[in-house]
């Protein structure tokens, strides 16, 4: 017996949640979550027939092969040949009018195939593939209906993967019991948290299934937990979840202004910090490092306290992961800028990758920044994973009165919107995932490698 003949206690539980409330489906591998959205989307065409209209998104076009093998499984069984695929443009046609389209959605140049479009209902499947909510959070503007057709949005995901931290923010953690509406704060709207594992699937064959989850995962058994009990309480969160906090570690913008530098002098170090990039963010910190000082907080700052007091980031608006494509000329006047607002000298250091020489005589990236004026040193070097446990620790200790900590001011707008949120490396626990937005992170880090030696321009070595 298929799927498509008996609905499972799961798919009946989600089809008896009013319209009315938006829906996570948040659990274990084999929960046959994406049956759930299929049977979703046909019940949507059946109520509101030619005034329907549904998108169905995975982050890649491969993902969606699965998906539209269910998709012709149900629909076939239902309206026969009267249901039309067009396998070109991944839209369905279905009888009565409505209009059913599986695409894809992995990067901002994505998002503009669906730019100004209209639709009533909206899921997205495998969610936790965004390491950040930004595009996901932006399809809500495409929620638009006539009057008498319900919007309405739909997520799908696993705990474990790059969005975890997120999704379980959101939806998990500070959510009511499961099955129970809630006020979801991001999004305004009410959620469902609506969860299955794969013992909610009687549809496959449960012990074989949970074998293969057990032989894909023999030496990660929290991931392990999470595929088999929907479990989002696992350590495969946000890398800086149990460090970070805004309470402990944020600083006053009003306060820490450029101000703070003219009044601070001896007891402060200040210095760039800066992670290159053109068709990725290029982001640039102002940095204090304190020898052992009160702040304009009256706050006292341990020696070897970091605090990232402003921020340079060319990200595109609206947009974590695409750069602005600057040139060096271009950047390096735009970090000038920066330094003249906080009297301070255009040196700092950067990540060894910009004194390497780019192609055939060609100088390295930190030369070019030096024929614009801004002077780069090479950050100490230190292995990746060992600078995020420095970093981890300084958030840490934030706050503590004998101690150094890491502090950063509520004006570096990149840090906050990214850094809480970067994944766990899915296959090194200890290292970030580099497929999410780790440019502010990287150029934090970079901050913490400053030895602590006072240079000047004239003395500067040729690079």
């Amino acid at each position: 017996m298929t799927e498509t003949a008996t609905l499972s206690d799961f798919h009946k539980r989600v089809l008896q949640v009013p319209e009315v409330f938006d829906l996570f489906l948040g659990g274990g591998r084999g929960g046959s979550k994406s049956y759930a959205l299929a049977l979703l989307a046909l019940r949507h065409a059946e109520q509101y027939r030619d005034r329907a209209r549904i998108l169905y998104l995975r982050q890649t076009y491969k993902g969606l092969s699965d998906f539209e093998q269910i998709t012709r499984e149900i629909f076939g069984g239902v309206y026969g040949n009267d249901a039309s695929f067009n396998s070109a443009d991944h839209v369905w046609r279905l009888p009565g009018g409505a209009y059913f389209e599986l695409g894809q959605l992995e990067s901002e140049k994505d998002y503009i195939k669906y730019q100004g479009r209209s639709f009533s209902l909206l899921m997205i499947d495998e969610a936790g593939h965004y390491a950040t909510p930004t595009l996901l959070d932006r399809l809500r503007s495409n929620l638009r209906s006539t009057v008498g057709v319900p919007i309405r949005m739909v997520m799908a995901a696993n705990p474990g993967d790059p969005g975890h931290h997120w999704l379980s923010q959101r939806f998990v953690s500070t959510a009511a019991p499961r099955w129970a509406p809630f006020d979801e704060q991001k999004s305004k709207g009410q959620w469902v948290y609506a969860p299955s594992t794969y013992r909610d699937n009687p549809h496959i064959d449960q012990d074989a299934y949970r074998r293969q989850l057990e032989a894909s995962c023999p030496s990660d058994p929290e991931l392990l937990r999470a595929w088999l009990d929907g479990d989002w309480n696992v350590a495969r969160g946000a890398f800086f979840a149990s460090v970070l906090s805004e309470q402990r570690s944020g600083l006053d913008p009003e306060l820490f202004s450029p101000g703070f530098h003219k009044a601070a002098r001896d007891p402060w170090r200040f210095f760039l910090a800066h992670d290159y990039g053109s068709s990725a963010p290029s982001v640039t910190y102002v940095v204090g490092r304190s020898q052992g000082a009160a702040g304009p907080d009256e706050r006292y700052y341990p020696r070897g306290s970091f605090l990232l007091l402003d921020e340079l980031a060319t990200n595109e608006p609206g947009s974590l992961t695409n750069g602005l494509d600057w040139t060096i000329p271009t950047l390096a006047e735009a970090v000038r800028d920066l330094c003249s607002t906080w009297n301070i000298q255009a040196y700092g250091v950067a990540d060894d990758a910009i004194f390497q020489r780019h192609g055939h005589g060609a100088g390295s990236i930190a030369s070019e920044f030096q024929r614009e004026r801004v002077y780069w040193s090479r950050a100490h070097k230190t292995r990746r994973v060992d600078g995020w446990q420095v970093m981890r620790r300084l958030l840490q200790d934030a706050g503590k009165p004998d101690v150094p900590g890491l502090y950063v001011s509520l004006r570096c707008k990149y840090f906050w919107e990214t850094v809480p949120y970067l994944s766990r490396d899915p296959k090194r626990a200890d290292d970030v995932d580099s497929r999410g937005p780790d440019h502010g992170a990287d150029a934090a880090r970079y901050a913490l490698g400053e030895t602590g030696e006072r240079v000047t321009v004239s003395t500067w070595e040729p690079v």
